[in-house]
């Protein structure tokens, strides 16, 4: 059981009784892709579920999991809709959305018509799309769908301050995390250029565990260049170094959100 599965009754009580709330769990608790369809039955739902995700490789990831889990693929039940794909059904009910694609729809119906409840997650990365989109939100809210839910989800926020933001919405909290996490800080030099440190990292986590390595970085060039630094260097057979960004096909992200085969191992 994932630790957001203790926080669904209070969360679904929270939203019976209000319009609006606020969810603060550890990333890996599941608030993702159980929150969105523990709200499927409920009974004051009228309409679709929007997710909104900061990106489109995380829409489609969330959208592919859920389906996954209902046992169907993508533009079933679940669907999702970016700026460049679109897989929706006449059967979905909840649409993973990336936060422009949002704003744009809000703007073209304010009253968002056949939505029942809207779901901000990642919002402590607070974008402009996804302030701006809280802000219409809240106004459709208050000025023409007063039945309409609205869920803010954050892994790391001030969640008092978006309570109050919010006219005082109840505030859950979940606690725990999937897997145990241990947080290591490494020195740099400061001559160092920034992807030879995240280089040496990788080489250094891949040389002490045995496992795969996910690594963030800022954006596409930094990807490839710290993947290419780690291939030169890298002296383990069963390693597969593999980019993952918005800009690569779909073929080319999967090969990345896949598992690895047995016997081997990712950097991602």
């Amino acid at each position: 059981m994932l630790p957001i599965h203790v926080v669904l009754e209070p969360l679904k009580a929270a939203l019976a009784s209000g319009n609006t709330a606020v969810l603060a769990a550890p990333p890996g608790a599941g608030k993702t892709t159980v929150v969105p369809l523990a709200l499927l039955d409920q009974p004051w739902l009228e309409g679709k579920v929007l997710v909104l995700e900061p990106r489109r490789l995380a829409a489609r990831a969330a959208a592919d999991r859920m389906a996954k889990t209902l046992g169907e693929q993508a533009g079933g039940i679940v669907g999702y809709r970016t700026r460049l794909q679109s897989r929706i059904g006449p059967k979905t009910r909840i649409e993973v959305i990336t936060e422009g694609v949002f704003t744009r729809m809000i703007l073209d119906d304010p009253g968002l018509e056949g939505v029942g409840a809207v779901l901000f997650d990642e919002f402590h990365e607070r974008s402009l799309d996804a302030d701006l989109g809280l802000a219409l939100a809240r106004e459709t809210q208050g000025l023409l769908r007063e039945d309409l839910r609205l869920l803010v989800m954050s892994a790391t926020l001030d969640v008092v301050g978006v309570s109050r933001l919010l006219d005082g919405a109840p505030v859950i909290e979940a606690e725990g995390r999937a897997w145990p996490v241990e947080t290591r800080y490494l020195g740099r030099n400061p001559s160092e250029r920034f992807e030879e440190a995240v280089a040496r990292a990788c080489l250094t986590a891949l040389g002490e565990q045995t496992g795969s390595v996910l690594v963030f970085l800022p954006g596409q060039g930094e990807i490839h260049r710290v993947a290419r630094l780690v291939s030169n260097r890298l002296r383990l057979p069963n390693v597969d170094v593999v980019p993952l960004y918005g800009g690569l096909d779909r073929a080319e992200q999967d090969r990345a959100i896949e598992p690895a085969p047995p016997g081997r191992r990712k950097l991602v």
